[in-house]
């Protein structure tokens, strides 16, 4: 198996991956699923190993702040998730037999590759979000296509609203009001803490300017990657049991967290933010049965990029992942086929991958049926191959 899974934030990818993993396991062989980050690789590992565990099928965290000595422990388990961490030089899994990779774009190609490099597992590649690449990908390449077309059926779209930071005191008016009900919220602000180069709120500051100002009153918790992990799992905990009213992020939060009770998003400077992470950071709400919300506060529009405004405009206008990565086509560039750029001015001189698309389809429906083990080419390539040891082939 080649496969790409592609469904929308929150709709049941990571049941399909597990459901993979395990058919692993069953044949006694084992699984893997790496993530991009050590709070997605934890919060997968909080989801996957209670199931396990229910089943008798063993599982372990691998991440860079894992113990070198419970490493070769952790390497010998039935489901093994990890991060980066993986596909190290001295890392050895023990028989892998289905990999999963999740946010499949946040990696790079020879990232991906490591995985299974020396191996020839069954590997399931996920994303919310499809880019360029991938988009390419399912029109020349050997992935084929799986989609989770809708989400559950109890869950309403997000409301999505695009202010000017003037206006950004009336958002928290708001947001004080849904707090009052007893609803959680996110701020999303884009570095951890302040540069001097760069006029970016920190997630440290602005905690700590919320708690004096727009806030104050409520209990703000502030999550980001410099943490450890010990210390993000124990914010984590106090947000899912609803001790912590606010929780101030960055981008760490952008997959694999949910907390149903959160209902109001404001993302900070949003135009700093790429369309396929403001997606993805707006699907951490909505988890639930509850009308949710996502706030986007931007400069105004006079001061941002035809671009920037595009993705703000795209966000506002749809909730569809697949419409949205559409529009990340058109916007990034379809990068290199046959090389490892992942955007840019594609090295396609005629075709255009996304007005083109049926064209390129069919054409690789016809060149997939010249190759198939029936089709006419065969009996060429059987020719080709007649004097070849079957040894050497293998």
């Amino acid at each position: 198996m080649q496969r790409l899974l592609q469904g929308d934030v929150g709709s049941g990818k990571t049941v399909v991956a597990l459901y993979a993993l395990l058919r692993a396991v069953e044949n006694g062989r084992q699984g893997a699923l790496m993530a991009p980050t050590e709070t997605l690789a934890e919060q997968h590992f909080l989801t996957i190993e209670g199931l396990c565990s229910e089943l008798d099928v063993t599982c372990a965290l691998l991440t860079s702040a894992t113990p070198k000595g419970e490493r070769e422990q952790a390497l010998g388990a039935d489901v093994v998730v990890g991060t980066h961490a993986l596909i190290q030089k001295d890392v050895e899994l023990r028989d892998l037999a289905v990999a999963v990779v999740d946010e499949q774009h946040r990696f790079g190609v020879e990232q991906r590759r490591a995985l299974t490099e020396g191996r020839s597992p069954h590997v399931l590649h996920m994303t919310a979000t499809p880019i360029p690449r991938t988009l390419a990908l399912t029109v020349y390449g050997d992935l084929a296509v799986s989609e989770i077309a809708k989400p559950p059926a109890m869950r309403k779209p997000v409301i999505t609203s695009w202010i000017p930071e003037e206006k950004a005191p009336e958002a928290y008016r708001r947001l004080q009001r849904l707090l009052d009900d007893g609803r959680q919220a996110y701020v999303v602000c884009p570095l951890v803490e302040a540069s001097e180069t760069t006029q970016a709120r920190a997630a440290e500051q602005e905690a700590e300017r919320l708690r004096r100002a727009e806030l104050k009153g409520y209990r703000i918790g502030c999550l980001h990657g410099r943490l450890k992990p010990a210390d993000r799992r124990e914010l984590m905990s106090q947000f899912k049991s609803r001790d912590l009213d606010v929780l101030v992020a960055t981008t760490v939060i952008e997959v694999g967290v949910d907390v149903p009770n959160s209902t109001v998003m404001i993302v900070q400077e949003a135009d700093r933010f790429g369309l396929a992470q403001l997606h993805q950071l707006r699907g951490r709400v909505g988890r639930g049965a509850e009308q949710s919300y996502c706030l986007l506060v931007s400069r105004t529009k006079e001061e941002l990029t035809e671009a920037a405004q595009t993705r703000l405009q795209a966000l506002v206008a749809t909730t569809d992942g697949f419409e949205l990565a559409e529009v990340d086509l058109d916007l990034r560039g379809g990068g290199q086929l046959l090389g490892t750029r992942q955007a840019g001015i594609s090295d396609l001189k005629f075709a255009r991958l996304r007005a083109d698309r049926p064209l390129l389809e069919r054409a690789r429906t016809l060149a997939a049926s010249l190759v198939d083990e029936s089709g006419p080419l065969q009996d060429e390539v059987d020719a080709l191959f007649a004097d070849t040891d079957p040894a050497a082939l293998a």
